[in-house]
């Protein structure tokens, strides 16, 4: 959530990603699915021609059409998407497929609304990093997380083309906040968070301080990435 201090860096983590595909909508119409808070939805709007943003929660799709007036808004299941056929130029869905029983289904109904030459951009946690060493989520309401090979090979048998998957990772100063809380800043506002009490006033000024650039996004050292990030193709062809 935006505005949340002790929430700050999820939200920039989150919001990173939204300002490296924002190049990828100019002019375009896009639709987002699984639009969430609406923030991300928001900011394409500075770039694009049209954005659509769906989502389930019927609380979620009423706050993104009160809170953010440029964002066209529908409640939807994504699986079923209430678009017409090679109607949108992006299909962008962050942090929102590890949610999804039916992630083939999602993803072809995504080639199914975009036009030809059409560009799909997906993001996920790096089921690698995420939950390492298990095969199923340790957050318990995701469904199935992918790592970089995984996430590629789903897109691509979806019938995309040009697939490429990048990775998210801290910069220099979030590795020196790793370093300064005990080798993990993610792991101390966990631990914090579960245990229920108050945060120690380094690590939430810490955390507060977080921004956008502390973040860098690459096709290098993608297993180790915090996040995934496919981009991919509609072919031309039927």
């Amino acid at each position: 959530m935006p505005g949340v201090e002790i929430e700050n860096y999820w939200f920039r983590r989150h919001e990173a990603v939204y300002a490296a595909v924002r190049s990828r909508c100019g002019g375009a119409r896009v639709l987002e699915a699984g639009c969430g808070e609406g923030y991300g939805a928001d900011l394409l709007a500075d770039v694009a021609t049209t954005v659509l943003a769906l989502d389930y929660d019927p609380l979620t799709a009423d706050h993104v059409a009160r809170r953010y007036p440029r964002v066209a808004v529908a409640r939807a299941n994504l699986v079923a998407l209430p678009v017409r056929a090679r109607s949108c130029d992006a299909v962008v869905s962050l942090q929102v497929i590890e949610h999804l029983w039916a992630q083939e289904r999602f993803l072809r109904e995504c080639l199914r609304v975009l036009r030809p030459g059409g560009v799909l951009l997906v993001s996920t946690p790096n089921r690698l990093t995420f939950s390492p060493g298990r095969d199923t989520p340790l957050n318990p309401f995701h469904t199935r997380e992918l790592s970089g090979a995984e996430l590629a090979g789903l897109v691509h048998d979806a019938g995309f083309t040009d697939v490429e998957v990048h990775g998210l990772h801290h910069g220099p100063r979030l590795r020196e906040l790793d370093v300064r809380h005990g080798g993990s800043l993610v792991d101390a506002q966990v631990t914090v968070a579960l245990g229920g009490g108050a945060w120690p006033e380094q690590l939430q000024a810490d955390v507060a301080s977080v921004v956008v650039e502390d973040f860098t996004l690459q096709a290098a050292e993608l297993d180790a990435s915090l996040d995934l990030l496919a981009v991919a193709t509609r072919p031309s062809a039927p």
